[in-house]
Order: structure tokens, then C-alpha cells, then sequence
């Protein structure tokens, strides 16, 4: 049972967790539907403009059932795309608060509430996780206030619960914060693959620039070492 040699890095989009967070309108679901035989479980609405392959999940049930049906292989997607992750851990919620009998996480004393919707969380988000397809999270985000020693800090950060951001940060392989800029050549939309003290971001692989044009095809040169520095 014990493994005798090493699990080579995964080197394939296709195998890797990879989180998109951005504003409203920013592009996030636009850039998703670019990756490999994508399939989004939608959370919510915001695909009616796109031409994707989708599952409404108005309910954990839904979303649950779905990827049982994922898990069992019978399909040609790749990717699958939670759209939103905000409102994944809000029918999760509300799931788990129907099962326990309360309106509401903080109604059960000593945080046992919220610890039982990130234990449901976790498990679904780690079962999809361990399947052999690309697992992209798209979320928005929101400024938060930091107060240091020295100078307060804004930062943007995920508009979930510290307990769900721990979730789905500490998961992911990859996060890329999009925004929009405005330079000498106008307004650009761009991804940041770096994490700072004043927004939140990842690249586990190390393949990626700090900066990227927020375009599927340039962060896809980028990870195959075909772009940026």
C-alpha cells in the first residue's frame, strides 16, 4: 500500500485546483469557459451570455447528485467550474442548517454550526477535488481593513467566511485575482498570479509571471512556459 516511488508534479490545467476571483463583470465565468470541456455546476445566474455547457444547482441536493454523476465518468467534460463558490457554501449553508433543525450556523453554541457546514463543504469540494478532471472555483471578493503595528492595510480578499476561505484557499493550486487598471494605454483587465499584503493570490506551480492579461490564451502560454517571464 505504501508508496515506492514519487508522485511526479501534475503538469496538466486539467489536473490542477484553480480559483478566480474578481469583481462583478470583471470576466471570471468568460475566462472559465475557455478551459478544456468545461462544465460549470452554476450556483447562481450570470451564464446567459455564454455558450457553455452548465447545470443549474438551485439546491445542495442538485449540486450533490451532479457530481455523483460527475465522479461516475460517463461523459466527455474536463474541467468542471463552481460558479459561484459563494453561493456553493450558501446552499451548503443552508443544507446543513435544514439537517441540524436551525435557522442559522451561529444558532449551536461553541462554533459547532459553522464547523458542520465547513465539514460538508470540505467533503463534496475534496471528493471533486480527487477526480481526475480540472476543478476551477470562481468567486468574487471584497476590501477588508488590516490593522498592523504601523498602518492600516486594505486588502481584497474572497467575500466568504474566514472558515470557507481557509477551505478553498488552502485547496487551490492556483489563485488568480483579476481587476481592472488603468495605464498609459488605457484601461487593461489583468490577473495577478502573486499574493500580496493587499490582495489575495497564488501560483503553487511556479510557471506563472506575477502579472497577466486577464485572456485565456496568455495565461495558457504562460503555464506551458511559452509567455511571460
Amino acid at each position: 500500500m505504501l508508496p515506492t516511488e514519487k508522485t511526479p508534479a501534475k503538469k496538466n490545467l486539467e489536473e490542477l485546483i484553480i480559483m478566480i476571483l474578481g469583481q462583478p463583470g470583471i470576466g471570471k465565468s468568460t475566462l472559465g469557459s475557455k478551459f478544456d470541456k468545461a462544465l460549470f455546476l452554476a450556483t447562481e445566474k450570470g451564464l446567459n451570455c455564454l455558450d457553455v455547457f452548465q447545470l443549474p444547482c438551485p439546491d445542495w441536493k442538485t449540486l450533490t447528485d451532479a457530481c455523483a454523476e460527475i465522479a461516475a465518468g460517463k461523459h466527455g467534460y474536463k474541467t468542471i467550474i463552481v460558479d459561484t463558490i459563494d453561493n456553493y457554501f450558501s446552499l451548503c449553508t443552508e443544507h446543513v442548517c435544514a439537517k441540524l433543525g436551525i435557522s442559522h450556523p451561529s444558532d449551536l453554541d461553541y462554533g459547532k454550526g459553522w464547523n458542520a457546514v465547513k465539514t460538508e463543504a470540505s467533503r463534496v469540494l475534496t471528493k471533486l477535488s480527487m477526480l481526475p478532471y480540472g476543478l476551477v472555483l470562481i468567486g468574487h471578493v471584497k476590501e477588508v481593513e488590516l490593522k498592523t503595528r504601523t498602518a492600516s492595510i486594505t486588502k481584497t480578499v474572497p467575500t466568504l467566511t474566514p472558515s470557507a476561505q481557509e477551505v478553498v484557499i488552502n485547496m487551490a493550486d492556483i489563485i488568480l485575482y483579476c481587476e481592472s487598471v488603468v495605464t498609459e494605454d488605457g484601461e487593461q483587465r489583468i490577473m495577478h498570479t502573486k499574493g500580496t499584503e493587499n490582495w489575495v493570490a497564488k501560483d503553487h506551480t511556479g510557471r506563472l509571471p506575477d502579472v497577466l492579461p486577464l485572456d485565456y490564451q496568455a495565461f495558457l502560454k504562460a503555464f506551458n512556459g511559452k509567455g511571460g517571464k
